[in-house]
């Protein structure tokens, strides 16, 4: 039957007309098929297709080995499409959609479903019956990817239809995870959510600053507004699927019985995985998005302190450092190209160049660092700006250097095309023309490397504009996500050529923005630009969610900046960083994979852990308590290279059983798979509410002993953030236990 079941579209249209005229999402077979009354299955290597007859109407499974990886609706459409045209309105780095529908296809015919003759591909053709009474031909291949991976290649034959609709059955309580990093939400099931690298946004629904964020600059965000999504997930079904696509698509989770998965093409790609539990889930997508490498030693010895102002002032804060006995793994530096005062606060001049008016000395200072074993780190991003007019001391006009040569991405007249970031503009270069990727890529390693920098921000990579003109002639609007990938390509082969010619020195980059690859090329990703508040959707608390959803998708090895970084200063309400802020991320990322500060784009508006004594004594106190658990959290990066598992995880990824885990999204985390963190994320609480899932936990503050499976109030005063270890590491206990004491 495998072999013979192919049937022309005109023999499905025949049997239509002698019906009744199906429902909205009616599943329509072919009449070989719609005769069959046992369950039949079609072989995909080690996976297969499994067509059930249910009351309803047939259900389609792909499985493996018992397992079912994804499953249509009874009796209803799980391909539909239409033709759509989209609206997108652009603002610095921020971008709104909406769509209009021309025309919908959402009902399908199955007209023959057969396999190859090893049994190792399988076609399903059919069509997509529209609106109008149109029809579009559609075919559906599955073929093995890996042992834990099938992939499906969705093609139609028509040049108009430009929306593909896949959907699957679902269930109420089917929690849906990961997706990149989402900062207001763990659990996506009831919500409908786009993805596209972007701005994540000022406020993102926190009120007032969001409201004034849109009117004043259109950047105010959203809830689901993200520098790092992905169109990926997994389910508390053991279910995940993953797109291959990079064109804008929503992900709608909103019907109890069912997820849509819509992309913006008359393609739609991507793949199924199996997994017994989270850890293969991850392992599965890891496999093929990529993995991240194990951070070199000397970047997780110490903090890495943010520190801007200039010489002077960088080697005073070092000086103070240093008599609190603050371990040290570097200082970074983002201001070693000079500031500029804009509205926003302090900015860069983005020509990635040494000031070394604003640094005199550099060289000096870098030796220095390097005789105490601290490293230089520094910033950049694939922006040029043009400053000949407005900074002095420039030894090199970069801009001009890439306007010459047409570096830049450009506009439909071929002009570079010039994007607004505060007061000024900026152009972006083009990675798709090798020139210009060979040519910044110098411009880094020349400027900045070449002056003593071990590690740096590499910084955006989320503004290309769906208007702009590639070198490639690739449409920018499917470009869109794939920029901040080669964004990390270009860093990563930098770091990795460094490495070979300067005797095995590891460079350290990190980034924000990142999609689907970005964990093969990324070393590190950090959080982005949280708001220096307590706020669930743009302060503190997002610095937990995005880390935990990120994870799931192969951000491995992420942090956010101690502190927060965006401060506003406004009549209506200030947003500025108090010291209790600052004090509860210092303790919350004490047990994070990097301790890095940021002063913030105000920093005399911020408070900073230089900014009185006990500041600096929590401070140090926090970055040996870090420093402690080296070799433990040493094992859980190279758990990221090999297996593609997170650092910091999710209750959830160890306990998938236990469902008061899926509701858990900032209010504790787990450092591997032997430590949990409640932190104190409310200003002005000294207790937490934590549950404790199954196994025997010690408070590491007390030592008292509490069992799992129940939820506990904890005190937990600045200084004593509520931290419990599983009584079955005693060597992870003592470790914490004894830098606890010896600090007190």
């Amino acid at each position: 039957m495998r072999n013979s079941l192919f049937v022309l579209v005109v023999a499905a249209l025949v049997s239509m007309t002698s019906c009744a005229k199906p429902q909205t999402g009616d599943l329509i077979e072919q009449e070989s098929l719609s005769k069959l009354t046992k369950d039949y299955e079609w072989p995909i290597g080690d996976f297969l297709l499994l067509r059930r007859q249910s009351e309803q109407g047939p259900v389609y499974q792909w499985k493996q080995k018992g397992q079912i990886l994804a499953e249509s609706v009874a009796g209803k459409s799980f391909l539909t499409g239409g033709v759509g045209s989209e609206s997108v309105k652009e603002s610095r780095g921020s971008f709104q959609i909406s769509d209009k529908t021309k025309l919908r296809c959402d009902r399908q015919s199955v007209d023959s479903i057969e396999s190859n003759t090893s049994d190792t591909l399988l076609v399903i053709r059919g069509s997509l019956i529209c609106t109008d009474k149109s029809q579009v031909a559609y075919q559906m291949i599955f073929q093995p990817a890996s042992d834990q991976r099938l992939r499906f290649d969705v093609r139609t034959y028509s040049k108009d239809l430009n929306r593909l609709e896949l959907n699957l059955a679902s269930t109420a309580d089917e929690g849906f995870f990961g997706f990149g990093e989402q900062f207001s939400y763990f659990n996506l099931k009831g919500r409908r959510l786009p993805i596209l690298v972007q701005e994540q946004g000022i406020g993102r629904g926190a009120q007032p600053i969001t409201l004034g964020a849109n009117l004043t600059a259109g950047a105010g965000g959203d809830w689901h507004t993200s520098y790092a999504g992905l169109p990926h997930y997994m389910t508390s079904r053991m279910r995940s699927l993953f797109l291959e696509n990079s064109e804008y698509a929503i992900f709608d989770m909103t019907a109890a019985e069912k997820v849509s998965v819509q992309i913006f093409s008359n393609r739609l790609t991507g793949q199924f995985v199996s997994g017994k539990d989270p850890k293969e889930l991850v392992e599965g997508y890891t496999d093929y998005a990529g993995r991240m490498k194990s951070l070199p030693d000397w970047l997780h010895r110490g903090a890495i302190v943010g520190l801007q102002g200039g010489t002077d002032v960088v080697r005073k804060r070092l000086a103070e450092l240093k008599k609190h006995k603050v371990p040290l793994a570097a200082l970074w530096l983002q201001d070693w190209v000079g500031q500029r005062t804009t509205s926003f606060g302090r900015q860069l001049w983005w020509n990635w160049q040494l000031d070394q008016n604003h640094y005199p000395g550099w060289t000096d200072l870098a030796k220095d660092l390097r005789g105490d074993q601290i490293r230089l780190m520094a910033y950049v991003n694939p922006f040029i700006a043009d400053v000949a007019s407005v900074k002095p001391n420039l030894q090199r006009n970069l801009f001009a250097e890439a306007e010459k040569n047409q570096y830049f991405v450009l506009q439909k007249d071929q002009a570079p095309y010039l994007i607004l970031n505060t007061d000024f503009h900026a152009g972006l270069i083009d990675l798709t023309n090798p020139k210009a990727y060979r040519w910044l890529k110098d411009v880094i390693k020349n400027e900045m490397l070449q002056n003593g920098v071990s590690g740096y921000m590499a910084d955006f990579g989320e503004a290309l504009p769906f208007d702009s003109v590639l070198f490639s002639g690739e449409p920018a609007a499917s470009y869109h996500n794939r920029y901040p990938v080669e964004w990390a390509r270009l860093n990563r082969e930098l770091a990795d050529e460094w490495q070979k010619d300067h005797g095995g020195e590891e460079i350290v980059f990190f980034m924000r923005s990142a999609y689907t690859g970005s964990q093969r090329y990324s070393r590190l990703f950090w959080l982005g630009d949280q708001l220096v508040s307590f706020d669930e959707h743009d302060g503190i608390k997002t610095a937990v969610t995005g880390l935990l959803s990120g994870g799931l998708s192969g951000y491995s090895i992420n942090h956010s900046d101690i502190g927060g970084y965006t401060a506003i200063t406004n009549p209506i309400k200030n947003y500025h960083r108090s010291k209790e802020l600052l004090l509860r991320w210092t303790e919350m990322a004490a047990f994070q994979p990097v301790f890095r500060t940021h002063e913030g784009n105000r920093p005399a508006e911020n408070f900073q852990i230089y900014d009185d004594e006990e500041t600096l004594e929590h401070f140090g106190r926090f970055a040996r308590i870090y420093t402690a658990l080296f070799d433990y959290r040493k094992t859980l990066f190279q758990q990221a290279e090999r297996y593609g598992w997170p650092v910091v995880r999710p209750l959830w990824f160890t306990y998938p059983d236990d469902k008061t885990t899926q509701s858990i999204r900032y209010e504790s985390f787990m450092l591997g798979s032997d430590l949990l963190v409640a932190p104190v994320l409310d200003q002005g609480k000294t207790t937490v509410s934590v549950y404790l899932p199954q196994g025997n936990w010690i408070h590491v503050w007390s030592a008292k002993q509490y069992a799992g499976g129940a939820t506990y109030e904890i005190e937990a005063p600045i200084g004593q953030p509520a931290v419990f270890v599983l009584q079955s590491n005693p060597a992870l206990y003592a470790r914490l236990k004894k830098t606890i004491t010896d600090e007190n």
